[in-house]
């Protein structure tokens, strides 16, 4: 996944790629490439070991604005480019979104596919926990953003359900 973010002085250029099992991440930026295993997750805080040295951050989000404190000096970053977020909830009441940073683990769901209300449409994996993503009515699925592997952000939209009548 490449994201691109601003900071008061310049644009950063992300690659995020996660390993086959989902709990490591290749990170690239400029020409520099890290290993980073996230260890724990909670509260906006995060426990990661970054190419193998304990490192704690605390992250604040505000729709496209990131405020990343580590040791103790904090950046505001804007996201200028990358994954969709989802603005709104009256916006796309139909699209349903990631709780939280993670990766697919199953896609039980196809464009067109027929749905109920509370049925589980994709299962994301977020710190060794599965997230079930449940269709918030009956409907259809209208489209999927995201496949089986891929790694999500938080509020990244996964899938858009309409009423049968909206199809």
């Amino acid at each position: 996944m490449k994201l691109v973010f601003n900071d008061n002085t310049s644009a950063h250029s992300v690659d995020l790629s996660a390993s086959a099992s989902g709990k490591s991440y290749r990170v690239r930026i400029a020409d520099r490439t890290t290993e980073l295993s996230l260890l724990n997750a909670e509260n906006g805080r995060l426990e990661m070991l970054v190419d193998g040295r304990h490192v704690s951050a605390y992250v604040t989000v505000d729709g496209e604005k990131r405020w990343v404190t580590v040791n103790g000096r904090t950046a505001v970053l804007t996201k200028a480019s990358g994954v969709t977020h989802k603005t709104a909830a009256s916006d796309h009441p139909g699209q349903l979104t990631a709780p939280m940073p993670g990766q697919v683990r199953a896609v039980n769901v196809s464009v067109g596919d027929m749905v109920t209300k509370g049925q589980t449409l994709l299962v994301v994996e977020a710190m060794k926990m599965e997230i079930r993503v449940q269709a918030p009515r009956d409907g259809v699925v209208k489209r999927l953003f995201v496949k089986e592997g891929q790694p999500v952000e938080r509020e990244q939209v996964l899938i858009e359900i309409v009423e049968t009548s909206e199809r």
